[in-house]
C-alpha cells in the first residue's frame, strides 16, 4: 500500500483540545489514488472510519476504535478565471488560514473575513465555517469527494450542498459516508470588502478604503484578542452554535435584558449570541477541575493539562441545562463529540 498507515497513533497533537487519546489506525493519503486504495483495502474496508482535518472541531470521549483518515492533499491551483473571478481548486489538507493568506496576498476577495479560523480546507464545507459576517458557502463553487464505501468519486456543486448555518449535506445525509478531497472556491478579482460586523467596522474606521489585506489583519487582531491559542491551552474555538429562536421569544428576553443582541434570520426567527446566554448564567471565566470557560469569550471551553473528554461533556451539559432553565433556549454543541 502506497499510503502510510500507523498503528496505535497518539492523537494528543492532532486534536486542538489536546486530549490524550489513541486511535487503532491512522492514515494520511496524499492524493485520491492513495485514498481509493486505502478505502478498497480488505484490511481496512470493514473498519469504523473517522475523517479528520486538523482536529480543531473534535471532542474524543475516549480512544477511537477504528481507522482515522486525514486527507492530506495540499495543492492549490487555478482551475479557471474570467474578468471578474478566479477559481481555486484546493486540496482538503491545506491549512485554512494558509489559503486565506494565499488569496489575500494576491488581492482576491471573499475569504478575508474568515482569517485565522483553525482547521483544514476539507472541513470548510462540512461546517460551512463562518465568522465576522461571512461564510464558506459565499465562495464555494464545488466540492469533490470519494465515497467511503466503494471509493467512487463524485462532485457536488454548491447549490447541491444544502448549506445552512454551520450546516451542510455533509453533516446530515452524507455524514460518515464520504471523504472530501478538493474544494473549488470562486474569488473576486475586484473585491467589495465586508466590514459590517461591529468589531471589524471599529478596527477599520480610520481607513477610507480598506483592502482585503486590511480586513484580514483586523480580523486576525480581533481573534487573537478574544480567543485562546490551542498551543497554550487546549480548546476547539467556539464550542456552541448561536441558537436560532422565534423572534417573539428573543424580544421577550431582550425586553428584560436590553444588552442582548438580536440578529434577524427571517420574519419570524432570529439568531441570539450563545456567549451572552452562557455569560448571564455565570459560567464565563470559571474552572471546574481540568476544564473551564474562557474569561474573554464564553463560547470557548478550555481543556487544561490532564483534561478528559468526559469532563468537557459534563461541563457542556451543565451549561446547556442552565441556559435552558434560565431562558428556555436550547444551545447545541458545534464540536463533533465522539
Amino acid at each position: 500500500m502506497r499510503c502510510k498507515v500507523e498503528w496505535k497513533k497518539d492523537m494528543k497533537r492532532l486534536n486542538t483540545l489536546g486530549l490524550k487519546i489513541f486511535c487503532d489506525w491512522y492514515a494520511s493519503p496524499a492524493n485520491e489514488e492513495e485514498l481509493k486504495e486505502l478505502l478498497l483495502s480488505g484490511d481496512f474496508a470493514p473498519m469504523r472510519k473517522l475523517i479528520t482535518g486538523s482536529g480543531s472541531n473534535l471532542l474524543f470521549n475516549g480512544d477511537f476504535q477504528g481507522l482515522i483518515i486525514h486527507p492530506d492533499m495540499k495543492d492549490i491551483r487555478i482551475s479557471g478565471e474570467d474578468k471578474k473571478y478566479v477559481y481555486l481548486r484546493v486540496g482538503a489538507g491545506v491549512d485554512w488560514d494558509s489559503l486565506v493568506e494565499y488569496a489575500t496576498d494576491r488581492g482576491w476577495g471573499g475569504l478575508e473575513n474568515l482569517s485565522l479560523i483553525p482547521g483544514c480546507v476539507g472541513a470548510s464545507p462540512v461546517q460551512n465555517i463562518g465568522a465576522y459576517g461571512a461564510e464558506a458557502k459565499d465562495t464555494i463553487e464545488s466540492v469533490e469527494f470519494l465515497e467511503l464505501e466503494g471509493g467512487e468519486k463524485r462532485i457536488l456543486q454548491a447549490s447541491e450542498c444544502d448549506f445552512g448555518y454551520r450546516d451542510s449535506i455533509f453533516k446530515r445525509e452524507l455524514k460518515g459516508k464520504v471523504v472530501i478531497t478538493y474544494v473549488t472556491f470562486r474569488l473576486t478579482k475586484i473585491p467589495v470588502v465586508n466590514i459590517d460586523y461591529a468589531d471589524v467596522t471599529a478596527a477599520l474606521s480610520a481607513l477610507p478604503s480598506p483592502s482585503v489585506g486590511d480586513v484580514r489583519k483586523a480580523v486576525i487582531d480581533i481573534r487573537k484578542s478574544k480567543l485562546p491559542d490551542p498551543e497554550v491551552v487546549g480548546n476547539a474555538g467556539s464550542f456552541f452554535k448561536n441558537p436560532v429562536v422565534p423572534l417573539e421569544l428573543a424580544k421577550s428576553i431582550q425586553a428584560e435584558n436590553p444588552s442582548m443582541k438580536i440578529y434577524p434570520v427571517d420574519d419570524i426567527s432570529c439568531k441570539v449570541p450563545a456567549a451572552w446566554l452562557i455569560e448571564q448564567c455565570g459560567f464565563k471565566g470559571t474552572r471546574k477541575g481540568n476544564v473551564g470557560v474562557h474569561d474573554k469569550q464564553a463560547l470557548v471551553l478550555l481543556a487544561y493539562d490532564g483534561a478528559k473528554g468526559s469532563e468537557l461533556i459534563t461541563l457542556s451539559d451543565e451549561i446547556r441545562s442552565a441556559v435552558k432553565e434560565k431562558f428556555g433556549i436550547d444551545i447545541e454543541p458545534e464540536v463533533n463529540i465522539l
